[in-house]
């Protein structure tokens, strides 16, 4: 094996978190997500210490970064100082504007909707978080999409897992790749908005 780098690391942050993901899905135990929450941990404390070789930062730096991070993207909980407030906002709602405009104050640069959401996330979680940002932006939920208003959606997500795989298994059997056909949608979802600002 090959010195260690981030790169080379990639793969293996993404499969400890899935591993996660799947523990608490199939209601592992305590045991098992400890262990697993364990594995991520270890890549965090990897990645710091090659930036820390590099001197760029530590994992005491990553934890302070962290910790500020949380006071200040979370005014409606912490006081400047970390201490707590007094009193909480009454709504998610509330919550979720105060987070936004935190975001937005830090994050200047990121003038339109669908900026900050990665390139590398499978389609479908892609397309959840980008139909998330659209609403967000005030835009109707699935603008630009065609052909869905025809579709009976099932009640359950075990239902809706199983027409998911359907969809696959038959583009599958058409010689059609589903991830690959999701992407290009999504692009052209993204395309057909330009830059849309989030709402404010």
């Amino acid at each position: 094996m090959g010195a260690l780098t981030h790169e080379s690391l990639v793969e293996y942050l993404l499969e400890e978190a899935y591993e996660v993901a799947e523990t608490i899905e199939t209601e592992g135990g305590d045991a098992d997500l400890k262990s697993e929450l364990g594995d991520v941990l270890l890549q965090v404390v990897l990645h710091a210490r090659l930036a820390e070789e590099r001197g760029a930062f530590d994992l005491d730096d990553v934890a302070r970064s962290l910790n500020a991070k949380m006071i200040r993207r979370n005014p409606h909980v912490f006081r400047p100082d970390g201490s707590l407030q007094d009193s909480f906002p009454a709504t998610v709602e509330e919550i979720v504007l105060t987070w936004d405009a935190v975001k937005k104050a830090e994050k200047p640069e990121r003038g339109h909707g669908f900026d900050g959401v990665p390139g590398a996330l499978p389609a479908l979680a892609r397309a959840q978080k980008l139909l998330d940002r659209a609403e967000r932006a005030g835009l109707p939920p699935a603008a630009g999409v065609t052909g869905v208003t025809g579709v009976d959606i099932p009640g359950t997500e075990e239902e809706l897992g199983e027409l998911l795989f359907g969809i696959v298994a038959a583009a599958r059997a058409g010689g059609l790749d589903a991830e690959r056909a999701l992407r290009g949608a999504l692009r052209r979802f993204q395309d057909s908005h330009g830059r849309v600002s989030p709402a404010s």
